[in-house]
């Protein structure tokens, strides 16, 4: 993306989530920040005067239970993390409750996990509170609910989190804060030949392999789940940046314009509420496998999946469930609505749908997933 088009878009941008991360909140580990949280929360509360919808995504819960518990490593049980995560919440909210508060500003904490994402009518739900957050002013802090949260529901790092969120109020920009620069073509700290990388497209493979590598003692993620959430973000027609938390006044700079840190671009355009959903899932209940021909009719044609291509199924999912579409490689290429459930699909599997009723005794339609309930890539 050229310099004008560049500064237009992160202009124009009027709905925005920031994610920070828990070594930026937390100064390292040594307990919420209060003057890195009032730069965020007088830019933020800026940016709200301006007209600007603004969501902030916040790390940190777990790192300020530990300094307040005394623990100088991450516990790895996890009724220590969820410990933790509830004595660090209340010290988090209330920082940037009092903070943004300086500037006039109201502010509301919501915790979500994937389940709250996962099952349609929470995702709605949770949908419809922020957008009403910020219709009546108000700034949400979002973080994961960690005081609850086990493997099998949990997000896994709040860049992810910062995406999804963007996603679910279909936000024009996503804001990632970090203790970097932005992205470079190899690790900066270790390669003396690593370049900055200004703007690319989000979802550009190559960006992967620059950006491997784990994140801080502190936190969960590193460069490649920043990578990873801009990928997402880019599916509801989010941009992303990625830039150092604490350069002077950094959200003001980037909503007029400046270009700081690395700008990755989404290509795709926004796509729909419900296959947002269904692309924002996480944990899927199953897969099934397909032949070649389902394939090229899912993708070249914007066919729906009928049993007779089905090859392979996996996992024990029900109907209604969101699924996983593989390649013969593989590669999950689509997901979707099931309109049959594992043990029906079984014996549905490379049959016409016309024997579906005859094999069943009833039928849910042709299709395992109709081509409505469908979201390729």
């Amino acid at each position: 993306m050229n310099g004008p088009a560049l500064q237009d878009s992160l202009r124009s941008a009027r709905r925005i989530v920031v994610k920070v991360g828990s070594s930026l909140v937390t100064n390292e580990g040594r307990g919420v920040d209060p003057v890195a949280i009032g730069n965020w929360c007088r830019q933020l509360a800026r940016l709200a005067s301006e007209g600007r919808e603004v969501v902030m995504v916040s790390s940190g819960a777990i790192a300020e239970g530990m300094h307040r518990l005394g623990w100088t490593t991450r516990p790895v049980q996890l009724h220590q993390l969820q410990a933790a995560a509830a004595v660090g919440q209340m010290g988090l909210a209330q920082m940037y409750e009092s903070k943004l508060s300086e500037h006039g500003m109201r502010s509301a904490q919501v915790l979500l996990t994937h389940a709250d994402l996962a099952d349609r009518e929470r995702y709605l739900n949770a949908r419809s509170t922020l957008l009403a957050l910020l219709s009546l002013k108000t700034i949400p802090v979002v973080n994961e609910n960690d005081t609850v949260v086990t493997d099998e529901i949990k997000v896994g790092d709040n860049d992810t989190l910062g995406a999804l969120v963007a996603n679910l109020i279909e936000a024009d920009l996503l804001i990632i804060l970090t203790d970097q620069q932005g992205l470079y073509s190899g690790d900066p700290r270790i390669d003396a030949t690593a370049t900055f990388i200004d703007s690319a497209l989000a979802g550009d493979p190559a960006l992967e392999g620059m950006a491997g590598g784990v994140g801080s003692a502190i936190g969960r993620g590193g460069m490649i789940t920043k990578v990873l959430a801009a990928k997402r973000a880019a599916r509801s027609g989010a941009s992303t940046v990625i830039a150092w938390g604490r350069e002077p006044d950094v959200l003001l700079r980037l909503s007029a314009g400046e270009p700081i840190g690395t700008y990755l671009a989404a290509r795709t355009a926004k796509i729909a509420a419900r296959k947002q959903w269904m692309a924002d899932h996480l944990q899927l209940r199953g897969a099934v496998g397909i032949d070649q021909g389902a394939c090229d009719k899912l993708l070249a044609a914007g066919k729906s999946l009928l049993p007779v291509g089905v090859v392979t199924i996996e996992g024990d999912y029900s109907r209604g469930d969101v699924i996983a579409v593989r390649d013969p490689s593989g590669r999950e290429v689509a997901r979707g609505l099931a309109n049959y459930s594992a043990s029906e699909t079984r014996l549905i599997a490379r049959k016409p749908s016309s024997q579906i009723d005859a094999l069943l005794g009833y039928s849910n339609g042709p299709e395992l997933i109709h081509r409505d309930n469908l979201v390729i890539g």
